[in-house]
């Protein structure tokens, strides 16, 4: 299948040129996520539990859009702005996945758009 761009219309609204979901080979990229609350098309307030509670919402949105779910998650990136929110992270995270548990990197970046502190990419597989 060559590559496929999808509307994803649960999802928050790019911030750039990119497209939120791309699929190609049986393979459906969703670019990074962030605490966007997709009604109101504004950060979610709170902590990093809040934002990433909103950004798992988020994920399981788009790829609902597409007829995936979390169990259909292959690998993700979690970017955070420190370290030491890696086990707040890691808790909403595993709610969301549960025994799926996707091959996963955590990496630490000096920042993240909009002044974010987690955000999550995510391939999941048809």
């Amino acid at each position: 299948m060559p590559k496929q761009i999808h509307d994803a219309p649960s999802g928050p609204k790019p911030l750039g040129p990119y497209s939120i979901i791309t699929e190609a080979h049986g393979l459906v990229f969703v670019s990074g996520m962030i605490g966007i609350d997709p009604a109101t098309g504004r950060a979610v307030d709170g902590d990093v539990t809040e934002q990433t509670v909103q950004v798992m919402r988020n994920i399981g949105a788009v790829l609902g859009d597409v007829g995936l779910g979390y169990d259909d998650i292959v690998k993700t990136t979690i970017f955070v702005t420190d370290m030491n929110d890696f086990a707040a992270v890691n808790a909403v995270y595993g709610e969301h996945v549960g025994d799926a548990k996707p091959a996963r990197s955590t990496v630490e970046v000096s920042a993240l758009p909009g002044g974010f502190v987690v955000e999550i990419e995510t391939i999941a597989a048809r």
